[in-house]
């Protein structure tokens, strides 16, 4: 059986250090699972990085000046599911389509396991023992024979990214989860967002930036790479916004945005959940695409297999 997650579930924050998070982080809930290291590029403050150079112009390829933000969740179900199971959940075998870039398994994947809706059909499990991180595209469970298009397996104590070339669960080579605005980070006894979050563009172009893995992309050189860091402006005013919605919006201007996959402009993702409402999720279409810009991260890699960072020439601490 799932764990099923509740809101009063447990949050637990990371150990002190000169990358620590702040107490009560989310990370996973019910478990007393890190979301990755305190110096995962994922927790990175990108305040004070560089503007990137081709800012501008990714902007104009992703119409940031006629669009607004599409918060891709919300009531009563829409959004990307996560599953918490014990490590004696039943694992199964997987036939990929993509077998040469995903995880051979296997998977704790089963009926009571969820599947996003839409066309993209995520499936994401966590492990609550163990710490690892498992996500599906395309899955379908095709009568106890499941079948997918690709899958990644992640520890979620390690700082490791995919090889080199790789997907996962999305086109970027991330990983899913660590980037959904999920409720216990909005509405929870410790709430706050502690992480960049995923969005989709339009138009992608054929070629990746750490932290991403893979590419999907076209070839026009205005497009954004997959893995470009976008963070919202530090002097956007967000004083007309609710306070729940200033966690997000606060996220956004320290933590920023990765795109991470191919899909409509300005949508970032976050989980499923009834307990969303639509006030909530209206107020976050308020925000220009134009209030954000380009980051340059690259002088934050600390190792081009590693998604860790640190703080240095090139990239200024906060």
């Amino acid at each position: 059986m799932k764990r099923i997650i509740a809101l009063s579930a447990a949050v637990v924050g990371l150990a002190s250090g000169p990358f620590a998070a702040p107490a009560g982080a989310a990370d996973v809930p019910g478990t007393s699972c890190t979301v990755f290291p305190a110096n995962n590029v994922w927790r990175m403050d990108i305040r004070n990085l560089p503007v990137h150079r081709k800012s501008a112009t990714w902007k104009r390829a992703t119409h940031a000046g006629s669009t607004r933000l599409h918060p891709d969740f919300g009531p009563p179900s829409y959004g990307i599911p996560f599953d918490v199971v014990p490590t004696s959940h039943a694992k199964v075998s997987i036939d990929f389509l993509y077998d040469d870039e995903s995880d051979p398994g296997p998977y704790p994947f089963g009926g009571d396991v969820q599947i996003e809706g839409g066309s993209d059909r995520h499936a994401i499990m966590i492990d609550e023992g163990t710490c690892d991180l498992y996500e599906l595209f395309g899955v379908r469970r095709n009568g106890g024979s499941p079948t997918a298009g690709s899958g990644a397996i992640f520890d979620l104590s390690s700082n490791a990214l995919r090889p080199t070339g790789w997907t996962s669960a999305d086109a970027a080579g991330l990983p899913i989860f660590p980037g959904l605005v999920r409720f216990d980070e909005v509405f929870g006894p410790n709430a706050g967002i502690h992480h960049a979050l995923r969005f989709t563009v339009g138009c992608t172009r054929r070629s990746y930036v750490w932290p991403a893995r893979h590419q999907a992309g076209v070839a026009d050189p205005a497009c954004p790479p997959m893995g470009a860091r976008f963070r919202l402006r530090a002097g956007y005013d967000i004083g007309d916004y609710s306070a729940r919605a200033k966690i997000v919006l606060r996220a956004m201007k320290r933590y920023g945005m990765i795109v991470a996959d191919n899909g409509s402009d300005w949508y970032f993702q976050g989980s499923v959940d009834p307990r969303w409402t639509y006030p909530f999720v209206d107020q976050l279409k308020r925000v220009p695409a134009a209030a954000f810009v380009a980051v340059d991260a690259s002088a934050c890699k600390v190792a081009f297999n590693s998604g860790a960072f640190a703080y240095g020439p090139g990239c200024p601490a906060p």
